[in-house]
C-alpha cells in the first residue's frame, strides 16, 4: 500500500468500532426484550430504531475498514474480546425501565467516546472521507444520549 493511504492507527479504531457496534446492539437487545414498565409501548419500539442505525453504522465501518485494506472482526468471539462494552446476562426485574435506560446512556456514551477517538485518529492521519462518516456517527449518537437523558429527566451532559 502506498505510504501515503497507509492508515494503520485509523484501520485499528475502525476494528474498534466493529467489535463495539456489535456488543452495542446486542445490549440494546437485551433491553428490548426484558424492558417492562408504564413507558414500554413508547421505548419498545425506539430500541428497533437504535439496533437499525447501529446495523448500519456497522455496515459502514467495516466496509470502510476493508476499503483501507484492513480486515474487520467477524466473528463473535472476537467482538467480545475486542469490545469495551459490557456482556452482561439480564433478566426481568434485574434493572428498572430508568436503569435500563441509564445504562444505555452509560454505553452510548462509550460508544462516543470510540467516534471522538476515532475522529482524532483519522485526523492525525489525514483521511478525512473516514472521518466524514464518522463525524455523522458522531453527530447521531449525541442525539441518542440527549433523547435519553430527557426521558431520564437530565440535560444531555448531565453525569457525563
Amino acid at each position: 500500500m502506498n505510504q501515503k493511504y497507509d492508515y494503520p492507527k485509523t484501520r485499528a479504531q475502525l476494528n474498534q468500532l466493529v467489535a463495539d457496534l456489535e456488543q452495542i446492539q446486542t445490549n440494546v437487545h437485551q433491553v428490548h426484550w426484558y424492558m417492562r414498565g408504564k413507558q414500554f409501548f413508547n421505548l419498545h419500539p425506539q430500541m428497533d430504531e437504535f439496533n437499525e442505525a447501529f446495523a448500519d453504522e456497522l455496515d459502514q465501518v467495516a466496509e470502510r475498514l476493508i476499503a483501507l485494506n484492513g480486515a474487520p472482526f467477524a466473528t463473535t468471539h472476537e467482538f467480545i474480546e475486542n469490545t469495551g462494552l459490557p456482556d452482561e446476562k439480564i433478566d426481568y426485574g434485574q434493572y428498572t425501565l430508568p436503569e435500563l435506560m441509564q445504562r444505555l446512556v452509560d454505553q452510548f456514551r462509550y460508544v462516543r467516546d470510540q467516534f471522538q477517538k476515532a475522529i482524532d485518529i483519522t485526523d492525525e492521519e489525514n483521511d478525512q472521507p473516514t472521518q466524514d462518516m464518522i463525524n455523522g456517527f458522531k453527530s447521531d449518537i449525541d442525539k441518542k444520549i440527549w433523547m435519553l437523558n430527557a426521558y431520564l429527566d437530565q440535560g444531555p451532559f448531565d453525569k457525563d
